[in-house]
């Protein structure tokens, strides 16, 4: 029996000695699943592996564990915000009774040890080098260390990373930008210079088009129509600003704000000759680049991604549809800026250079094909 399970205890740890350490995938914390471990990588062809080492005897247990496991899979899903998962479950443990390869609908292994690799095309094709990476020079006690300190040094690495972007950061940028707006509301309120500014400021398709006024693109968010429009911009520049800010850095927030911000006012202009002002067209812009790294970071944020990041999205371009005076085409176009631009610059430890060299690409001929739009098209 002792035997039995050093050989069980033996293929596990080795396996998630691979899974963690060479395909950085973590653990799953799930009440009631015991005797098996789950893992999760959402950027690999398996987002979930699960390694099983409790002993299943016949075809009625093994249906059981597939139907137990399809339905955490689905809550999984739903909670991380994924629309499909595929699993790849792997038994250390089953009798003679138990017909593992009359499975179909779920990648399923059994492994007695590491030598059982060969009989498992789908796992060769997807992990090319687990059967290399499972073989180890220390044997016995030495092994077991080996293995425990690369796991514990590799989760110690992720848990840093997951700090930094996590940890909570002073938004000097949005503090800055929330000041702006400010000043300027209070300069043209002291000196009764509204109308001037909104003259020579706004953002208006003609004079920009034929007077070459291009400044009006970013003066434009800058200018609010009252103290209840500034107060409501700057109160969700506040909000979504500043955790982006401490998501994402201040550098790459500076380019995403401002990019938001100008490809909003170009697609306004674009199907807008309203005089058009404020912030919002950035603002949508912050709570796109939020959608699309709370989408790689969904482990942490998918519950809010559903719950307020989503909802508050639509909510606020359908009010921009059904209230006249609220340019939503700004609003549009900032969101999209925000998401595409934010491609372009990348999410910490997430995006590979092949996802930002997709991203400049998308940013560039999106937003070419918005000024051909804005300035040929209505030129």
């Amino acid at each position: 029996m002792n035997e039995t399970m050093n050989r069980k205890d033996l293929i596990v740890m080795k396996l998630l000695h691979y899974f963690i350490t060479e395909k950085n995938y973590s653990p799953i914390l799930l009440q009631g699943a015991e005797d098996e471990i789950w893992l999760e990588n959402l950027d690999s062809d398996y987002q979930i592996v699960r390694i099983v080492s409790n002993y299943i005897h016949n075809d009625e247990q093994l249906n059981f564990d597939l139907f137990k496991t399809k339905r955490i899979v689905s809550k999984i899903r739903k909670k991380i915000f994924s629309f499909h998962m595929d699993v790849l479950t792997i038994y250390t443990d089953i009798g003679d009774n138990a017909h593992i390869n009359d499975i179909h609908k779920m990648d399923c292994a059994y492994l007695y040890d590491e030598k059982d690799l060969s009989k498992y095309p789908f796992i060769e094709k997807h992990f090319p080098d687990m059967s290399k990476k499972l073989i180890f020079s220390e044997e016995g006690v030495q092994l077991f260390i080996k293995i425990t300190n690369d796991i514990n040094q590799k989760n110690k690495i992720e848990a840093e990373k997951a700090e930094q972007i996590f940890k909570r950061k002073k938004p000097v940028v949005t503090y800055s930008l929330l000041a702006i707006n400010i000043f300027v509301f209070l300069v043209t309120t002291i000196f009764g210079n509204y109308n001037y500014l909104l003259d020579r400021f706004c953002l208006y398709g003609p004079y920009i088009r034929e007077y070459q006024e291009y400044y009006r693109l970013i003066t434009s968010g800058f200018l609010h129509a009252n103290i209840f429009h500034l107060a409501f911009n700057c109160y969700a520049l506040y909000i979504i600003g500043s955790q982006l800010e401490s998501f994402m850095g201040k550098g790459k927030y500076i380019i995403i704000y401002f990019f938001s911000l100008l490809l909003g006012s170009i697609m306004s202009i674009t199907f807008n000759d309203n005089p058009s002002i404020g912030a919002s067209g950035a603002i949508f812009g912050l709570m796109g680049s939020l959608l699309y790294f709370g989408y790689y970071y969904r482990v942490y944020l998918g519950n809010t991604l559903k719950s307020q990041i989503l909802p508050l999205i639509i909510i606020n371009l359908l009010y921009g549809f059904f209230v006249t005076g609220i340019d939503n085409f700004a609003h549009i176009g900032g969101l999209i800026g925000g998401i595409i631009i934010t491609m372009a610059v990348g999410v910490r430890y997430k995006s590979s250079i092949q996802d930002r060299i997709n991203g400049i690409i998308i940013t560039s001929i999106f937003t070419c094909f918005m000024i051909y739009m804005a300035f040929m098209m209505r030129g």
